[in-house]
Parts: C-alpha cells; sequence; structure tokens
C-alpha cells in the first residue's frame, strides 16, 4: 500500500508538470526555453540545498552523470520545443509511446524482456491514451516537432532506468539537475525562440522546477528500483490521464463518455500489467 500510494504522489506530480507547463507556455505568460531553464535550476539548487542540509554531499563529478545528465537535458529540451509545433495529445502519445518502446527493447537486451501480461497491458493501456488523445480534427504533423518530441522520449526512458543503481536518491537527482543545468541554456541557444518573461511565468516554472519536477523525480529514482524495468513504463501511462482529470478541475475543459472510457482502459490495462500470476500468488502463498 505504501509503495502504491508514493507511486501514486509521483505521477501525480508528472502530471502536474504537464498542467504547469500548460498554464506558463500556453498563455504566454513564459516562453519555453526561459521555463526550461528556470524550471531546471530552480530544481537544482532545492535539491541541492536539501542534499547539504542532510549533511551529505552533491556526486556531480560521478561518472554517472554523463547518462543521467545528458538523458534529462535530452528529455527537458525536446519536451519544452516541441510543444512549438506538435498537438498536445499527439505530442503526449508519441512521447509516452517512445518510452514505453525504449524501456521494453532496453529492458529486453540486459536480459528482463516484458512479460506476456506486462505487454498485453501496455498495449491496452496505450490503446486507451490513444482514444482519449488522438486528434478530433485533421491531424499535421511538423517534423521537427515530431523528432524533438521521439528524442524526448528516449531521453526520459533513459533517465528513468538509470535511477535503477542509483544508490542515493536525492543526491543523484540533484547531481544530474546540476549537470544539466548549462546543458539546458546551452539548447535554449541552439533553438532560439522569442524571450517573454512575466511574474507568473516565473513562478509556475520555479513551481514546476522546485517542486513538481525536483521533489516528484527525485521520488521516483527511489521507487524505480522496486519496480520490473518494464513496469516502470507502464505505470506511467497513467500521467497524461490524471493530466486530464486535473485540467477539468483546474482549467475547466470538458469531460467526455471518450475520457471516460479511454480512462478505464488505461487503468485496466495497468491493473493487467501490475498483477501477479496465479502461480507466483500460490509461490509467495507457499513461502509465507
Amino acid at each position: 500500500m505504501r509503495l502504491f500510494l508514493l507511486t501514486s504522489v509521483t505521477m501525480i506530480a508528472f502530471a502536474a508538470n504537464s498542467i504547469l507547463n500548460r498554464l506558463a507556455v500556453d498563455s504566454g505568460a513564459i516562453d519555453p526555453a526561459s521555463f526550461a531553464i528556470l524550471r531546471i535550476l530552480s530544481g537544482a539548487g532545492v535539491l541541492s540545498a536539501l542534499v547539504l542540509l542532510r549533511g551529505r554531499r552533491v556526486p556531480i563529478f560521478a561518472p554517472r552523470r554523463l547518462i543521467g545528465a545528458g538523458s534529462l537535458t535530452l528529455y527537458m529540451i525536446g519536451f519544452s520545443w516541441s510543444y512549438l509545433t506538435l498537438e498536445a495529445g499527439l505530442g503526449a502519445l508519441v512521447l509516452f509511446g517512445v518510452v514505453q518502446l525504449s524501456i521494453f527493447a532496453i529492458a529486453s537486451l540486459a536480459g528482463t524482456p516484458p512479460l506476456w501480461r506486462q505487454l498485453a497491458g501496455a498495449g491496452i493501456a496505450f490503446a486507451g491514451l490513444v482514444w482519449v488523445l488522438w486528434p478530433s480534427g485533421p491531424v499535421v504533423v511538423d517534423q521537427l516537432g515530431l523528432l524533438l518530441m521521439v528524442l524526448a522520449g528516449i531521453g526520459w526512458a533513459v533517465y528513468t532506468l538509470e535511477g535503477r543503481s542509483e544508490a542515493d536518491a536525492l543526491a543523484g537527482t540533484a547531481a544530474n539537475f546540476c549537470v544539466a543545468s548549462p546543458l539546458v541554456a546551452a539548447g535554449a541557444l541552439v533553438i532560439p525562440v522569442a524571450t517573454t518573461i512575466t511574474a507568473p511565468g516565473v513562478a509556475l516554472a520555479v513551481l514546476s522546477g522546485a517542486v513538481t519536477s525536483g521533489m516528484g523525480y527525485a521520488l521516483w529514482y527511489s521507487l524505480v528500483p522496486r519496480y520490473a524495468p518494464s513496469l516502470v513504463a507502464i505505470i506511467q501511462l497513467a500521467v497524461p490521464v490524471i493530466a486530464l482529470a486535473a485540467g477539468i478541475m483546474l482549467l475547466d475543459e470538458q469531460a467526455s463518455l471518450r475520457l471516460v472510457a479511454g480512462t478505464l482502459l488505461v487503468l485496466g490495462g495497468i491493473a493487467l500489467a501490475v498483477s501477479k500470476s496465479r502461480a507466483a500468488r500460490r509461490q509467495r502463498a507457499a513461502s509465507s
């Protein structure tokens, strides 16, 4: 039950990132580049302060930062800039589809391929997402936006799996944010956009970085080792439907039967993926 509650809190934090991004960027309160930079800087500052207050150091120069910070940078740059030209629902489908495929592929190469229940559950859950998120009108796909979102999905998949071997989730996340900060800032120069910064936009970016990103990612790193590699991809399929539900409650967006049915499919697929087989339950009962 504790693992379920902590995982639920983490998924809510991830969904809150989407809501905060939409509130800040879509409203014109801040541009994507400034939002991404403020988000990662505030996350680095708060997480580093928490690590230091615990009397520990931030392992910035550990060799694993090449993978951790590099994949985090790829995700943040790809995610923030892709939504300039990619429709939100289609972008979410591409992101979570690539995350699933990437994690499944990496896990299979590492000798832990997904079980049939996990594959079936992932298929059902993703079908629910397609039902909910697929645009109702003509689909126009910007190639650059699509490429950026694919790179973001690969980056998040690698970043997630990297957390399975992180000894100190909080310190490791703080170090990743610190190292990724100048890289994200450099990325803002590669893909320039018009600069827009307002006080509400800054506040939303800092809230996203310090709380829902920084704290959420640290909590995720502490939970990832407790799940099979394939499950960490499937569980995250709950994030878009949580974000949609939050949009209905907070942004006055419209609910629909399509959303309800799709959400049930997503949750049912996740439940199938995380369920234990009868043989596994009998074995566990016999050993207890």
